[in-house]
């Protein structure tokens, strides 16, 4: 991977891209201020050092069935290297689970687990998540609203470690 490190076109580019991934590339660079070839080439290197990781398309989890939005805390019973491994590795084999975190504090692990209802948690939670191994407890916390989510990475004057990019 190469080593990058990130001026101030860069940043413009990244910006423009996590606002609208479909940018044509004639459009991004009229939006950073380049020719399209310039242009072009940038984004490939951004992607080459893994800076950009991946392009998707958002969907609307309330419009497609998933209106439900649950924060699940995990504590194991032993923290040893394989037992995190294993659940990690299980927990992340399920659709429902969008984010997992190892966490500090009293609680070992943080999961945003998106369903249908209580219905489909309850399922989920029985058929799956108390399931899995080395689990000693679970909390859940329904969200009642979703008040700010943002893909977007606040770029602007942020220093950009190149060796922090996945790969």
């Amino acid at each position: 991977m190469p080593n990058m490190e990130l001026d101030s076109i860069d940043r413009k580019i990244l910006t423009a891209l996590q606002a609208d991934g479909r940018l044509s590339n004639v459009d991004l660079a009229e939006q950073v201020g380049l020719s399209p070839s310039p242009c072009l080439r940038r984004v490939r290197l951004l992607e080459e050092a893994g800076i950009i990781d991946r392009y998707v398309a958002l969907v609307a989890q309330g419009a497609v069935g998933l209106p439900v939005s649950v924060f699940i805390s995990i504590k194991l019973e032993r923290q040893q290297e394989e037992d995190l491994d294993r659940f990690e590795a299980e927990v992340s084999a399920y659709p429902e689970v969008l984010e997992c975190y190892l966490m500090t504090g009293t609680q070992d692990y943080l999961l945003r687990v998106v369903v249908a209802d209580l219905a489909a948690y309850e399922r989920f939670l029985k058929t799956k998540l108390t399931r899995v191994g080395n689990v000693a407890s679970i909390e859940s916390s329904f969200a009642l609203k979703q008040v700010k989510y943002t893909n977007v990475l606040p770029l602007d004057g942020a220093p950009i470690d190149p060796a922090q990019a996945r790969g």
